[in-house]
């Protein structure tokens, strides 16, 4: 009963809310929407072509460095990828348990990344928005829907709940790391995959809020 009252029937209703928040800006802004306009401005002001294509570059000019904002979020958005988030998550989950030797702040990570996969995959499905037209997209998508960003999602979920474990097992060093890892790393994952055309602004907000509220859950179940 604890399980279905704290976790499950929450979960529902966040998949609700992001199904419906979804749908209203579709319904709103259509699957063009004016932010995308900004994101594609911003990134011809850096010389990359815009091509609705996935996987596109700038061909033209195949000698041309790449910009500094490109090398990057090249990284950011490798970091944040599938099998790297499940493999940063298990490592966290050791690395908690053999520093601290609780099983309830060892399975934070892994529960925290549970939960917000559920709701992301299922709110996902339901909204089934298209990725950025007219974008330059270095690397291909992922087939999911755009909305909301598993990636940023999973970056303040999993790094929230490092933040909050730093808190609870070294006070002194969450000072600075706390808000580093609680903000700063997910933000700029974030924004990596807007930058490099994989999803709408507002795809990342949504993903942003799913994060922190599935951080929120497993903080208060977990480590009260």
């Amino acid at each position: 009963m604890r399980l279905l009252r704290a976790v499950v029937l929450p979960g529902l209703g966040a998949i609700a809310l992001l199904a419906a928040a979804g749908w209203a800006v579709r319904l709103l802004g259509g699957d063009d929407p004016r932010e995308d306009r900004t994101v594609r401005a911003f990134q011809n002001a850096f010389g990359h072509r815009s091509d609705e294509h996935a996987g596109a570059t700038d061909s033209a000019e195949p000698t041309r460095p790449r910009e500094v904002i490109d090398r990057v979020t090249e990284p950011l958005s490798w970091y944040s990828g599938v099998p790297q988030t499940i493999a940063n998550g298990a490592v966290w989950c050791g690395v908690t348990w053999l520093l601290a030797r609780d099983r309830r702040s060892a399975i934070a990570p892994a529960a925290v990344l549970a939960l917000e996969t559920a709701c992301f995959v299922a709110s996902a499905a339901l909204v089934g928005r298209p990725r950025p037209e007219g974008v330059w997209r270095p690397e291909p998508p992922h087939a999911t829907s755009s909305f909301p960003s598993g990636h940023t999602a999973a970056a303040f979920a999993l790094h929230g709940t490092l933040a909050d474990l730093l808190e609870r097992h070294g006070a002194r060093r969450a000072r600075l790391l706390g808000p580093l890892l609680r903000y700063g790393v997910p933000s700029a994952i974030a924004f990596s995959r807007v930058y490099r055309g994989q999803h709408h602004i507002s795809d990342t907000v949504a993903g942003a809020a799913l994060g922190r509220w599935s951080a929120a859950v497993v903080r208060a179940e977990l480590l009260p």
